[in-house]
């Protein structure tokens, strides 16, 4: 087992790591503070996510004396809307959670993201627990206290700070996760390489596959979880609202939640989309003399082992992408904002990119040829 501290003025907590862990979350949570057990707790899951572990979740809660109802959101990014977050209101409403409730998400990015904003805004916020059951959000979503909608001009323009009370994560789970879902979370593992941690870069370029977990030893992807959390970690404590450091999080995103727009977020899930980010942001920090092409290449080597997508349609129209970044929650003064890694291991935030090199990135997004 692995315990990282998250250690924030607004809300200390921990983030579990913890093979079979769902099986101990009611003793989890009777450790914590102001976690009543004579109110119900509200679980909100997936349908998928719901059939495979909700029981196990249920039976883990009764055996600790607490009481839960449950709450069943559409899969995927498309329904992560304002209009489906009222499900979360209406069900909280019908079991009368109070400020002394609790609401525990069991998904994905999507379910934690909506469950915290649900924890956040309901009788002006409640308690949340994250019990992430994909890649992605054991290493991102569910640490740091980002929560939020979409709206229908961009990602995540509507949301709130909302820290867990706890982030417990089981390794085991994983073993369910479809290929692509995992290839897509080990984006965001590579993004942390690149931005924060040189040693996990070179973990994951020593290791023969990054594609399927089957090739990943458990060992080794406890490895990756407790660098990429800690790196999350880290970051987050330093700067909690991203006045600052935080921001360097985003790298790959600001491209990334373009493509996911134009695509409607069917054309590319969050990863892909994320891979093709750095990709891009990789082409604008060598133009720039930010980092070599040598290390740019070296980012491309590990997105291409992980088989993610590493180009884009040229049928996509650049302008319509361009208006997308234009209106990304990131631009401060009409400008851009980009984040350009100086070498693997740091990154830097810069709104001095100019159109012209943002276009040329875009053009190689188009010929970049997958090996």
């Amino acid at each position: 087992m692995v315990v990282i501290p998250v250690k924030l003025p607004s809300q200390s907590y921990e983030v579990v790591i913890a093979a079979g862990g769902r099986y101990q979350v009611g003793s989890y949570l009777e450790k914590l503070s102001n976690i009543a057990s004579d109110v119900p707790l509200l679980i909100v899951s997936n349908p998928k996510i719901w059939q495979l572990y909700g029981q196990d979740i249920q039976l883990a809660l009764k055996k600790a004396g607490f009481k839960s109802a449950h709450c069943v959101l559409p899969a995927g990014e498309r329904y992560k809307t304002l209009k489906t977050l009222q499900k979360i209101y209406d069900a909280a409403l019908a079991h009368r959670l109070e400020r002394r409730s609790t609401l525990i998400a069991l998904g994905g990015g999507v379910i934690g993201d909506m469950t915290g904003f649900a924890a956040a805004t309901w009788l002006r916020g409640i308690n949340v627990v994250q019990i992430p059951t994909s890649l992605l959000a054991m290493v991102d979503a569910s640490i740091g206290g980002k929560t939020g909608v979409n709206h229908p001009q961009g990602k995540n323009l509507i949301g709130a700070f909302h820290q867990p009370r706890l982030v417990l994560i089981d390794p085991d789970v994983l073993k369910t996760l479809p290929r692509r879902e995992f290839r897509a979370a080990i984006a965001e593992v590579i993004k942390y390489g690149v931005i924060w941690d040189p040693q996990l870069f070179s973990q994951l370029e020593a290791l023969p596959r990054l594609d399927d977990h089957r090739y990943i030893s458990p060992e080794q992807l406890l490895e990756i979880l407790e660098r990429s959390c800690q790196a999350k970690v880290d970051v987050v404590t330093k700067d909690e609202r991203e006045a600052g450091l935080r921001a360097i999080l985003n790298y790959g995103h600001t491209l990334g939640h373009a493509l996911e727009s134009i695509g409607n977020y069917r054309l590319f899930n969050h990863g892909e989309a994320v891979a093709l980010g750095m990709i891009g942001a990789g082409a604008i920090a060598t133009a720039l003399g930010y980092w070599s092409e040598a290390e740019e290449a070296a980012q491309l080597q590990l997105i291409q082992k992980a088989k993610l997508p590493t180009s884009i349609s040229a049928k996509l129209d650049h302008s319509d992408i361009m208006t997308l970044l234009s209106s990304d929650k990131k631009v401060q003064g009409g400008q851009i904002r980009f984040v350009l890694p100086k070498g693997i291991g740091q990154a830097e935030i810069t709104d001095q990119v100019p159109q012209d090199i943002i276009a040329q990135a875009l053009a190689k997004l188009c010929s970049v040829v997958a090996t």
